[in-house]
């Protein structure tokens, strides 16, 4: 990395040591930058203006606040308007929620999988796990990310929000059984990507709160950030010329009352409109403005800008498979705490205590008590307990734990198509699930371990006898996780259970990937003033949670475009 731009990060340094000396940062939730849309001006100019103020547009943004004026579009509201909402305790029944205000929109695949994609500041990090795990050398060595630049981005990202989780009976007696089970060797806490079974961080604290990448924007100079709430774009402005490629200068949006605003960018020809609206917003807000592939456009009567027919393919979805466990013993509420990276390319992770709404309790306690030829009420004892937690969304949760496994690099792929010109709508999206044999075998292998695991002598505490691995199979095969339809033998072969009852663990990606849409420099090809950073750029999902570099990328991306509106292009030497 040449000698200029060290330079410039040594003056981002000092600059932003003087700027937080000078108490004029801003903690969350307290932000005085952070609107309704309904407040802004009808038109109104910026230096860079961020389409999605989620996982990765809050570190960006708040970077680019440091030298440039920054205005942040987010769809959805704030994760601080109910401060403990986003909490531990919350998890399923913030993504189950169907609200109009909620922080998740729900969307189904065209597989029949249930799925959702975040809408309020602070986007997956306020709904996700919680895990936090760097991304594994062979990622970054791919996208051609700078090492030294990377971790330092991590490090600033871990100031705020990471921290080491407890581990306490339940999550410790499944790790154990892990290594039990062969995921070895036992790497004790790390951030970094190890073979083997390891601690890793969260972003939730010693009192179970969330902090999420909102809280990255008490980074931010808040008299050069501007943050606007349910602020939906509708497209982004293109200026076309003769002999002249096309230049994004701006985009249009709309507030929650209905009313349209124009955000333009400054003449400055440095300027940049960034779409960080994840592996769903950023291909479908390029499509709608034009960006995609010609015929698509066409059928919906939209001007094509630039022919791309790559927008919203290579879209991808980690296949996920879960177990759950009863527990006989009282078991602590916790996310994921630890990890099992398997050699063949899966992952291993648990949570334990948590919240049911009472239909998906109801559906646990009939399967049960066909399972066990017990009645309902029977059933559920052997699950559920009461919460004393007020603070709770619900009260009741389980006595017990899932446990799920993650395809690692699937090799099936998807694609993203319009299903209309509302850009509030979910788009039409197809993940091919287990469309590769090698995916299936990964997922067959994955559970196998899961298994052993469960039944391993370090768990014993934490299992029924009386329930067999077949019967923790049928338990699921008979739970609406899906749409897809049951084969006969799902609870006799992995193969047919795999396929019968996959999930999504929400860390789908691409459908604008690196080389394909976006150049090294994540750069829209063949388009000026106009960058996508986020996970649709992805071509695998970074790690064993993707959320860590995702924010990272906000943070290097931040420093390598101010390097370049200051410096000039960066030069590796």
């Amino acid at each position: 990395m040449g000698f200029e731009f060290w330079m410039f990060l040594s003056l981002v340094y000092v600059s932003h040591f003087h700027f937080h000396g000078l108490s004029l940062a801003e903690k969350a939730p307290y932000y005085s930058f952070v609107h309704e849309a309904a407040m802004a001006p009808e038109v109104s100019f910026y230096d860079y203006i961020i389409i999605g103020g989620g996982t990765a547009g809050c570190p960006l943004a708040a970077t680019l606040s440091e030298s440039a004026n920054v205005l942040v579009l987010e769809r959805g509201g704030s994760p601080y308007e109910n401060p403990t909402k986003p909490d531990k305790g919350n998890f399923f029944p913030n993504l189950l929620d169907v609200s109009p205000s909620s922080y998740a929109q729900e969307f189904t695949s065209e597989d029949g999988v249930y799925n959702a994609r975040a809408r309020v500041l602070g986007g997956g990090s306020v709904i996700n796990a919680g895990f936090y795990s760097h991304a594994e050398p062979e990622f970054l060595k791919q996208a051609g990310l700078n090492e030294a630049l990377v971790n330092y981005s991590y490090q600033w990202v871990e100031k705020k929000i990471a921290f080491e989780p407890p581990m306490l009976q339940w999550q410790s007696a499944l790790r154990d059984g892990l290594l039990e089970a062969g995921v070895l060797p036992n790497n004790g806490f790390t951030f970094d990507h190890i073979y083997g079974t390891k601690i890793g961080g969260t972003i939730f604290d010693g009192d179970d709160h969330r902090h999420t990448a909102a809280d990255l924007l008490e980074y931010a100079n808040p008299y050069r950030i501007k943050v606007y709430l349910h602020a939906t774009v509708e497209k982004i402005i293109f200026e076309t010329k003769v002999f002249s490629r096309t230049r994004a200068q701006g985009v249009v949006f709309e507030d929650e009352l209905g009313k349209k605003h124009w955000a333009l960018l400054t003449k400055d020809y440095k300027s940049e409109v960034i779409l960080s609206a994840g592996a769903l917003g950023s291909p479908q807000l390029l499509m709608l403005s034009g960006i995609g592939p010609s015929q698509q456009l066409k059928k919906f009567g939209i001007k094509v800008v630039k022919d791309q027919p790559m927008v919203g393919q290579g879209l991808v979805d980690n296949p996920l498979n879960v177990l759950l466990v009863p527990s006989p013993s009282p078991v602590e509420l916790s996310l994921v705490s630890f990890v099992g990276i398997t050699r063949f390319g899966s992952y291993i992770e648990a949570c334990s205590g948590i919240s049911f709404t009472p239909s998906w309790s109801r559906s646990v306690a009939k399967a049960l008590a066909a399972i066990l030829n017990q009645t309902e009420q029977s059933s559920t004892k052997l699950f559920q307990e009461g919460i004393l937690n007020p603070e709770s969304l619900l009260d009741t949760r389980i006595r017990g734990g899932i446990i799920f496994e993650k395809v690692k690099d699937p090799i099936s792929s998807g694609y993203l198509e319009l299903r209309n010109m509302n850009p509030r709508d979910n788009p039409k999206v197809t993940f091919n699930y287990f469309q590769a044999p090698e995916d299936l075998m990964k997922c067959v292998h994955s559970v196998k371990i899961a298994i052993d695991a469960v039944y391993s002598k370090s768990f014993s505490n934490f299992r029924y006898e009386i329930l067999s691995a077949k019967a923790l199979l049928e338990l699921i095969v008979n739970l609406p996780l899906n749409q897809r339809p049951r084969h006969l033998t799902s609870a006799f072969s992995l193969e047919k259970f795999c396929m019968d009852t996959v999930m999504t663990i929400w860390h789908y990606h691409g459908g604008c990937r690196l080389g394909k849409v976006v150049n090294r420099d994540y750069k829209v090809l063949g388009v000026e003033a106009l960058r996508i950073v986020d996970g649709s750029t992805f071509t695998s999902s970074p790690g064993t949670n993707p959320q860590a570099t995702v924010m990272m990328l906000g943070r290097y991306m931040g420093l390598k475009i101010l390097q370049e509106r200051y410096f000039g292009k960066y030069r590796k030497k």
